[in-house]
Formats: C-alpha cells, structure tokens, sequence
C-alpha cells in the first residue's frame, strides 16, 4: 500500500511538472489557427502572436486576451468563449500552438516614410520605437523625428523622438512606424 501510494505522488509530480512546462510564458510566440467561422475570415484569425511581457496577445476583433500562465486548451476555450460572447461567431473552435523562440524572431514591424532603409525591421522583445528608427538606418535629412507615428491596432498615435521620454515606447510585432517629412519650418 505505501509504494502504491509512493508510486501515484510520483506520478502526480510527473503529471504536474509536464503541465508546468505546457504552460504558455511572456515573451512566447503561439500560432493560433480557427474553424467554424466563414472562409474570408479565418486568415484574419489565422496567425503567429507574440506574448507580450504583460503576458497577454492581442487578437482581432475582441482586442487583448491574457495568455501566459494558461495551457493551450485553456487559452483557446477563452478565445471562442471571447468571440460567442461578444457575438462575433456562433461556434468558432480555435487551436493553440506553442510556437518556438525562432518564428518569435521572424515576427517584424514596419517602418516607413521618410528614413534611409524603409521597410520590415526584424521584431525582438524589448524593440523600442526609436530602436526601431534606428534599425532603419535613423531618419533622412528630410525625416521629422518629433512627429513620429506609432501605427497599432488601427489607431495612430504621435511620438517626439527628440524627447528622451518617448524613445522607450515598447513596440508589438505588426505595428508601423511612419517618420514623416518636415513642414516648411524645418519640425
């Protein structure tokens, strides 16, 4: 009797620790693939998400979802339960994926406008706007840095890039940066 119970705490250890390590982390990229909803819709879903640090994603349609902590199963009955309740879809069914550190790294942002090298820039944790700026060999003599915009989810806020206080502005893989061109005052 006292190995059998020996044998059933080892394996509840077992158990426990794999589920520990199933668990989903910030920092972490997971693909997230959904059903049952229409054909025109599903790439809108269908995507690689990086976690962010808060430990959450953000998914189209129903905004910021918390992830790290959760095991795939759990994070995905909280998706389709996300999108019934908001009455988005009727019977989405989503698959989670824990994605390796390397798709993480082939995540990128976008930056445009009036830098040396516009285009895709390489997403990393911890990338900064201005890092961002900057991996796009800075902006051009006709650059404004004090107006750059920060393109997210839709909405576009601006950013002085002169100013100490906004080159730490964190970034999310897909977001756009876009350096405008100086006005007829030089800013």
């Amino acid at each position: 009797m006292k190995r059998l119970l020996v044998l059933l705490a080892c394996l509840a250890g077992l158990v426990q620790g794999l589920s520990a390590q199933t668990a989903i982390r910030a920092g972490q990229a997971i693909e997230i693939r959904i059903g049952g909803v229409p054909a025109t819709e599903v790439a809108m879903v269908n995507n690689t998400y990086p976690v962010s640090d808060d430990g959450s994603i953000r998914m189209p349609l129903i905004g910021t979802v918390r992830a790290a902590g959760l095991s795939p199963q759990t994070l995905a009955a909280n998706i389709e339960s996300a999108y019934r309740s908001a009455d988005i879809y009727t019977h989405p069914t989503i698959q989670v994926l824990a994605s390796s550190d390397e798709q993480l790294a082939k995540l990128e942002v976008t930056v445009g406008g009036q830098v040396r090298s516009p285009g895709p820039v390489p997403f990393t944790r911890g990338l900064t706007l201005y890092n961002a700026v900057q991996a796009a060999k800075g902006a051009s003599e006709f650059g404004a840095m004090n107006r750059v915009a920060l393109i997210r989810g839709g909405q576009r806020k601006e950013y002085n890039l002169k100013s100490t206080k906004f080159m730490n502005i964190p970034l999310e893989a897909g977001d756009t940066i876009e350096v405008p061109q100086k006005n007829f005052l030089g800013n």
